[in-house]
């Protein structure tokens, strides 16, 4: 039965429940609800707007458990309604309009869709928008005849996400051909290049969720414990420290706050999942937009004081305007941050848009990077080896039918697909469950031996990348049944596809099961034992009640063999119009430079995210006494009594890219040094490490050829500066396509700079003195002439110029930064 409480006119609480609420738990429900009596209606005919009838909320799952710690017995759901208008908009993908709430609203009259069996793996492909190309379709109907057997939507489904762009990085592994000529290397030898010829303390590099250094020798301060009530003790361990920076452009773009806060989960899921388990300090963030038009949203300012955003007509938006994402987005990875517990301590924002003759570039499929820094211990930063009977264990949430196909959807350009199929893509954040399952995973790392084998986090892909990954090397059975169901109409496909968050799966043995069990529970973390390492080299899901089994492939057939990508170009040179200007303007054009969204004050930012939660934030993003967002070095402490800590800092140089991909490379990796030079390095420079972030759109005319330039020219700079970057991600479809044209968002590599800080009271920030004989000092790091082209500047007055300046000599570059 459902009982209601609250204000018919205002918001409405359901209340699932099994028997009827005797009299003292309506009263605690009573007082629950902020003194919302109970109704006497069982159904109230009015509009409300309310989550969908299927999907159960994060919300009421925390709802639920406090009732259940009051001592209220027989709650089975609950979820808010807000009162609402017939013709009122709200949110399709998480809301649905309500004629009345009555006794049905959490009634489910669907059944979940059967087994199917592909005949036609083209129409298939083209139907579910999976982003198969026509070499991997054959594959498929290849394997298809070869065991003998029709293919099933799981199998197919699955494939897709696992070997998707996304997951696989195919054009990064794939040959270039540029004007006419191979090109020597792929973009991925070329990145590797770097840690080959500088390793400098590299301990994981590209083949885990994040890349591990060598870090120094710190304190903990932990339960001697995890499974119990028990003292904290302090020991020293030889740490690593993490280093990782992730993406999700087409999620923020089509729904800005869960896109954008899904994405500050996922990379903290992925500094989770790091060798047996680690752990994350901080992250970072950035978000890259057309122009957010406040004079078009906002009274204060005339469009004469912002004439930049009328150079390129406004579009007719998909699903945002880039005001609402860049409000929305940040309000998601902030509020992910907060609930969580994790602080964000340095970013950047960018907002762009120029059309010269018919080419339309901006940042209409937006940037929403979401980066962090974290540690481990150095006897656990690499995996083990699964073994036969090992336990699949999953912590964490159930499966919704949410983030179906993200991985196929974000390797396509944002406005391919229909509608339904990119809000279907799209995940929804639940923090506080991520919490729990961090909690336990944080018992095991601080443990004197931890005893997880594997780990990895879900995200793209869901169940099928996460599981398949932990035993690549092996095999493994996952029974079906024992995956946690949050909606009863899912089908075998959606339950093992699907990218529901807040999920780790672990790998550990039968022996040990237990102590992560006994964890678990004490940190209210759900834990479900799903299968077992089998050692056939064979992924297969099985219902052990019916005996069906949605997916049952060979390893080797799973990770495909599909013809290696080459990437055709030419190289095609745009001469953008030159920049002019008049110097008796100077006052004016200072008053718009400091209107540009990427110069103005950042406070909107900072103001709403935690910057001190932890108690290991040395140095966040605000200075001085009036604490104005200034500091572009963020650096967290390793642990409670020393000096030891990390140091973070983040570079991008887009517009300086479109003149000369080389120099807006360097660009990149400049300024993310210049930012963080400002901390102490017991190696200077040699102690920094580089995560590079492509997002790039490829497959259009001279891009590919931009691109393979801009990733030899980050190669060859960090090569010259004794550096290396371990890691870092691309998301190579960054086009937005509309009914009547399309818009390019400009090539654009983000570096997180990242290193040990060996004295984290000795950060210097631009926080000015007055003291006699100050002097502030000018160092022209680059030994270039001035230029303005690629500038805020030269945005202000919609041009992008001729010439851009660059580092001429890297190695004065890098004498400098150890100088300083």
């Amino acid at each position: 039965m459902i009982q209601f409480f609250g204000n018919k006119s205002s918001k409405i609480y359901a209340v699932s429940t099994s028997k009827e609420l005797s009299q003292p738990n309506i009263q605690k429900l009573n007082w629950l609800f902020g003194n919302q009596k109970k109704l006497s209606e069982a159904s109230i005919d009015a509009f409300f707007i309310g989550p969908r009838t299927a999907m159960v909320t994060p919300w009421s799952t925390n709802a639920v458990e406090i009732t259940q710690n009051m001592g209220i017995e027989g709650i089975i759901r609950i979820e808010e309604f807000n009162a609402s208008t017939k013709d009122a908009l709200f949110d399709p993908m998480i809301f649905q309009k309500y004629p009345q709430l009555n006794q049905d609203i959490f009634t489910i009259h669907i059944e979940p869709a059967p087994i199917l069996e592909i005949e036609d793996i083209a129409a298939y492909n083209a139907q579910e928008g999976l982003s198969l190309n026509e070499e991997e379709i054959d594959y498929l109907n290849e394997m298809s005849h070869r065991i003998g057997r029709k293919l099933t939507d799981s199998e197919v489904f699955g494939f897709s996400q696992v070997n998707s762009e996304h997951c696989r990085h195919k054009i990064f592994n794939g040959t270039f051909i540029v004007d006419g000529e191979e090109m020597p290397s792929s973009l991925f030898k070329l990145i590797r290049k770097t840690s080959e010829i500088n390793p400098n303390g590299i301990v994981s590099a590209y083949k885990d969720n994040v890349a591990f250094v060598e870090g120094p020798v710190v304190e903990q301060f932990a339960p001697i414990t995890p499974d119990k009530p028990d003292f904290y003790q302090k020991t020293n361990f030889k740490s690593v420290i993490s280093l990782k920076a992730e993406t999700h452009n087409f999620p923020t773009t089509v729904e800005p706050f869960n896109g954008a806060a899904t994405g500050s989960g996922g990379e903290i899921r992925d500094r989770l999942a790091g060798g047996k388990g680690s752990l994350p300090l901080a992250g970072t963030a950035v978000y890259m937009t057309s122009y957010s038009r406040l004079t078009q949203d906002r009274h204060f300012e005339s469009p004469q004081d912002r004439p930049w955003e009328n150079g390129m007509e406004a579009r007719k938006w998909l699903y945002q305007t880039p005001l609402d994402i860049l409000i929305k987005a940040s309000n998601g990875a902030s509020d992910f941050g907060n609930k969580f517990g994790q602080p964000l301590i340095t970013g950047s924002v960018l907002t762009f848009e120029h059309q010269e003759s018919s080419r339309k570039l901006g940042y209409d499929k937006v940037i929403m990077q979401a980066g962090g820094i974290g540690y481990g211990k150095a006897d656990q930063a690499l995996k083990d080896k699964p073994k036969s009977g090992d336990k699949i264990v999953i912590l964490g949430g159930d499966n919704y039918r949410i983030g179906m196909g993200g991985a196929a959807v974000s390797s396509a350009d944002t406005g391919e697909f229909a509608s339904g199929i990119e809000l279907n893509a799209v995940q929804r954040s639940n923090p506080e469950m991520q919490k729990r399952a961090a909690n336990a995973i944080r018992g095991m790392v601080e443990s004197d031996s931890n005893p997880i084998v594997s780990i990895h986090d879900h995200g793209a892909g869901g169940h099928l990348n996460c599981l398949s990954e932990l035993v690549e090397e092996t095999g493994g059975l996952i029974d079906l049944d024992k995956l946690p169901i949050g909606d009863p109409t899912l089908s075998a496909k959606e339950i093992i596809g699907n990218e529901s968050q807040e999920r780790m799966g672990l790998i550990i043995s039968k022996e040990n099961a237990g102590i992560l069990k006994r964890v678990a529970e004490r940190e209210r973390a759900p834990y479900y034992e799903v299968g077992e390492v089998t050692n056939n080299d064979r992924f297969t899901f099985e219902s052990k009640s019916t005996g069906k089994k949605p997916m049952d492939l060979a390893l080797t057939d799973m990770f495909g063999s599909s013809p290696k990508t080459i990437m055709n170009d030419v190289s095609v040179a745009i001469n953008y119009s030159e920049i002019t200007y008049n110097q008796e303007d100077i006052h004016i054009y200072l008053k718009q430079i400091l209107r540009l969204e990427a110069v103005a004050c950042k406070d909107w930012l900072t103001n709403k995210v935690d910057r001190c939660v932890g108690g290991k934030v040395a140095k966040q993003q605000c200075a001085g006494p009036l604490q104005l967002p200034l500091n572009n070095c963020g650096v967290m402490a390793l642990d409670y009594n020393g000096k030891e800590g990390i140091a973070t800092a983040i570079g991008h140089a887009p517009i300086s890219a479109l003149i000369d991909p080389v120099a807006g490379s360097k660009n990149a990796i400049a300024e993310a040094l210049t930012n963080i030079v400002w901390a102490p390095f017991q190696n200077d420079l040699a102690s920094l490490s580089l995560s590079a972030n492509w997002m790039w759109p490829c497959k259009n005319e001279g891009e590919d050829a931009r691109l393979y330039k801009a990733v030899k020219a980050v190669s060859d700079f960090s090569i010259e500066l004794g550096i290396n970057v371990p890691t870092g991600k691309d998301s190579l479809s960054m086009k937005q396509k509309y009914p009547d044209g399309e818009v390019i968002s400009p090539g654009t590599v983000v570096i997180s700079a990242a290193g040990h800080c060996n004295d984290i009271s000795k950060v210097v920030e631009p926080l000015i003195k007055e003291t006699v004989n100050n002097k502030l000092y000018y160092i022209n790091l680059s030994n270039d002439t001035y230029k303005l082209g690629g500038s805020s500047f030269a945005q202000t007055q919609n041009k992008i110029g001729k010439e851009t300046p660059t580092v001429k000599d890297a190695n004065k570059f890098k004498i400098a930064f150890n100088t300083i």
